[in-house]
């Protein structure tokens, strides 16, 4: 009989061949999992938290494999597309120690037979999604699928906190430690701000034994500003990006191979343009990777990217996470990260190994945004990371995690009660909460009950199942928790697929016009069962698709280092070269008005052709600077006969009406800026009714109460919004108390409003000294929410005219009082 130490024996042996050397953060997690403990193991980008939680179970196995097959190791990770390299690096690690395991993927990218095959035996270790998860709930005899079951791997695991996917996981971990009682459960985490929270919602009643395990030293990262040579004093939004190519160009240069990320697929789509226009030696040696590419064109790009054969890759998120290749040589991001944990993600693509350092070049797409690379640094490395908020009481995830034990082998009540007040999500969960939730999905609810294809789930003999095989076959197809704005496929007319794009954009274009994507210029030929056909476009302008996923709002880390370093510039330090390098437009924006901190709210009031523009820079992020514009101007409506066109991004807001409006004094803004009554005034001051019916739409799809249409034959984002509208009205005027209607109302204020963000921004106002100034003219600070606001309103030529006119005219105010003039 071998040793309780030979299986670490023969990982060692492995790292030895491999010229590596266990970390002891390594060796912690390996004999935590040999012990039975379940944890959280939380470290850099690229430093062995893989192989930390993956030898565990292996050495286990070394020493103990019975020789029965079935499933021993399940590995959760966020993304399909991380899949495949994930399989890849386990494999090798099975190789290299002499085990033999199969592993397998089981996604939305693995085949029809190979799904077949695996729910007849899963193999020894199976990388899926929770998505994927999910779906094995759903078929007969899946409690002995997992009989075996010896460890669970969560990968990612700040991805998938604070979002429904990670609700839907909750649930299913919950029914697996039902079953398999004791069961190791680890997750794995880089950058997070509430690590114990995590560890909290990862395992549930467990929590409390389980294991908080951290790297063994914090990576070196090295952050810098590309400052441009020349800046203008009234910067705005996305105007300095591509005028800094070649010097983005010549620093590529200097190293063989490179990412360069981008906020939005639209950046991306026009840097990877500007790139290949620019170097044309680069064409074959440069590419484009963001989520709506075609899967086999982003497969093949990645199989590149290991081979070494790209200079440089322009993306997006889509590679901020475990797809594995040889570390590059430069890091490139394009326009402020909005957040400290993202940064630090992207920047640990470069020396993506252990003991690396990694540098990253971040390239402002304004002025302003030199300031937010230099609060990144320094939160980093004060350890202000963003923190992921778990969610609570998603009645539409619970609805639709009962209706797939049900489609499988049927659910007893009390069980699965039980499993439910199991996770953090549904601690709380009440008995008559439960009980809606079974009279939902068994009846549809007082109103739906007359409806039979709302009455899903039949109850026998105290088990209750989904006895219609259609019903099952669709509730299948809709498994999941994934929303947005709806997809189409885009396609050439005689050729290949090259990926989505949200349908609101092909929507506004005809057949004939042009748009880039997929690095390519294509021409609309027409659109027909939810594809747009296309071909290759010659020689015209190209509109740049801007999908839903592209708004990132500041973070409150961020946002609070940004004020703290403009507090130190109003006391006439400039120690930041980033802060150095837009000097000229800080001493404009402190001669002309002042600036905001911590401890102080800036409010401009200006006059202008348009009317009275009043400035607020609260520094809370565009989402909550929406809510808070939205308020401002329902408030002063109750005071004043005046209505009010509203701009926002993340510093700040502006409210601007054509009406004659008296001057505010201090205590006049400190009633409008009040935290009372604020959720009854913000609704008031919204729609509402609109905003919550859209929101419902995605709580619809995943409760199951509307279906998204087979393949090939999907319904538009029009119709199912008219399905989703429709059933909203019925159930708002006949069973207004409808919890989902409810769950709809309460996720408009929390997610799409940040209604937390904004009660805190009010809040810290009360303890704020409120700066109320006149400036003559638009300040720094104000220029881009007027020009944000001309963007939306006027076409392309028409409001970049005004802005260099607008701008002409500022520069000539700022240099007349730099001339004492």
């Amino acid at each position: 009989m071998p040793s309780a130490a030979d299986g670490l024996a023969r990982v060692d042996a492995w790292f030895v061949e491999q010229g590596w050397t266990p970390a002891p953060f390594q060796r912690r997690a390996w004999a935590a999992f040999r012990q039975g403990r379940s944890g959280l193991i939380h470290s850099p980008t690229g430093s062995g938290k893989s192989l930390a939680a993956w030898l565990g179970p292996v050495s286990r196995a070394l020493e103990s494999d019975d020789g029965q097959a079935g499933l021993r190791v399940l590995w959760i990770t966020p993304l399909r597309a991380l899949a495949a390299d994930t399989a890849e690096n386990l494999r090798a690690a099975l190789d290299g120690v002499g085990l033999d395991w199969k592993v397998e993927t089981r996604t939305g990218d693995t085949g029809a037979a190979a799904r077949a095959r695996q729910r007849r035996r899963l193999p020894e270790a199976l990388i899926t999604t929770p998505e994927s998860l999910s779906l094995l709930l759903s078929y007969k005899q899946a409690a002995d699928r997992f009989r075996h079951l010896n460890a669970v791997i969560v990968d990612e695991w700040h991805e998938l906190l604070g979002s429904k996917r990670g609700v839907q996981l909750e649930l299913c971990l919950a029914w697996l430690r039902a079953r398999r009682p004791g069961l190791p459960v680890w997750g794995l985490s880089a950058t997070l701000g509430n690590l114990d929270e995590a560890l909290a919602v990862l395992l549930g009643p467990h929590a409390d034994a389980g294991e908080r395990i951290a790297g063994d030293s914090a990576k070196t990262l090295t952050v810098r500003g590309l400052c441009p040579e020349r800046l203008d004093r009234f910067p705005w939004a996305g105007h300095l990006g591509l005028s800094q190519l070649q010097p983005v160009i010549d620093y590529l240069e200097q190293g063989r191979s490179a990412l360069l990320f981008t906020n939005t697929r639209s950046q991306a789509e026009l840097w990877f343009e500007a790139l290949a226009k620019n170097k044309l030696e680069w064409i074959t040696e440069i590419g484009l990777h963001h989520g709506s590419i075609d899967r086999p064109l982003r497969q093949k790009l990645e199989q590149g990217l290991r081979e070494g054969a790209f200079r440089c890759v322009v993306c997006t998120s889509s590679l901020d996470l475990g797809v594995d290749f040889s570390p590059v040589d430069r890091v490139v991001q394009v326009g402020s990260p909005k957040g400290v944990a993202r940064l630090m993600q992207r920047a640990g693509r470069s020396g993506h190994r252990p003991g690396a350092d990694s540098e990253i070049l971040c390239v402002p797409s304004h002025a302003f945004e030199l300031v937010e690379i230099a609060a990144a640094r320094r939160a980093w490395a004060a350890g202000r990371v963003e923190a992921r908020r778990p969610l609570t009481l998603c009645l539409d995830v619970l609805v639709q995690h009962l209706v797939t034990l049900a489609v499988g082998d049927g659910f007893e009540p009390g069980a699965a009660l039980a499993e439910a007040r199991a996770t953090h999500a549904f601690a709380a969960l009440t008995d008559e909460q439960f009980q809606w939730c079974l009279d939902f999905i068994t009846r549809g609810g007082p109103v739906l009950e007359h409806y039979p294809q709302f009455q899903r789930v039949v109850e026998e003999g105290g088990r209750y199942r989904v006895t219609d095989q259609g019903l099952a076959r669709r509730h299948r197809m809709s498994v999941g928790t994934i929303t947005s704005d709806y997809q189409m496929r885009v396609k050439f007319l005689r050729g290949p697929g090259l990926g989505t794009i949200e349908e609101s954009f092909i929507a506004r274009l005809k057949p004939g016009d042009t748009f880039l994507f997929s690095g390519r210029a294509l021409e609309l030929v027409k659109v027909r069962d939810m594809i747009a056909y296309v071909r290759a476009a010659k020689g015209r302008r190209s509109l740049v698709p801007r999908w839903q996923g592209g708004r990132l709002p500041l973070s409150t880390e961020l946002a609070d280092t940004v004020l703290e370093i403009l507090e130190e510039v109003a006391g006439g330090d400039y120690r930041d070269p980033e802060v150095q390098a837009i000097r000229s437009i800080l001493e404009i924006q402190l001669d002309q008005s002042a600036l905001p901190s911590r401890h102080r709210l800036l409010i401009e009031r200006s006059r202008s052709r348009e009317g009275t523009h009043l400035f607020l820079f609260p520094f809370a992020g565009r989402l909550a600077h929406e809510g808070l514009a939205a308020l401002l101007a329902w408030r002063l409506g109750q005071r004043l006969p005046a209505t009010f066109s509203i701009s926002v991004n993340d510093y700040g807001l502006e409210l601007l009406t054509a009406s004659a409006l008296p001057a505010l004094t201090d205590a006049d803004w400190r009633a409008l800026l009040s935290p009372e009554r604020l959720v009854e005034d913000v609704l008031a001051a919204l729609n509402a009714s609109e905003l919550a019916r859209r929101r419902f739409r995605d709580i619809a799809r995943i409760s199951g109460l509307v279906f998204q249409g087979y393949p090939g034959k999907g319904k538009t984002g029009k119709q199912l919004q008219a399905s989703s509208g429709l059933l909203y009205d019925t159930l708002d005027r006949y069973d207004p108390g409808h919890r989902l209607l409810d769950q709809a109302r309460r996720e408009v204020l929390e997610s799409q409003l940040e209604l937390g963000r904004l009660r805190a921004v009010l809040e810290r106002v009360a303890d704020q000294t409120l700066c109320l100034t006149e400036p003559e003219r638009f300040t720094p600070l104000a220029f881009p929410l007027w020009v944000e606001r001309l963007r939306n309103r006027l076409s392309t030529e028409s409001w970049r005219d005004r802005v260099a006119r607008m701008t002409e005219r500022l520069e000539k105010h700022a240099d007349r009082r730099a001339g004492g003039g």
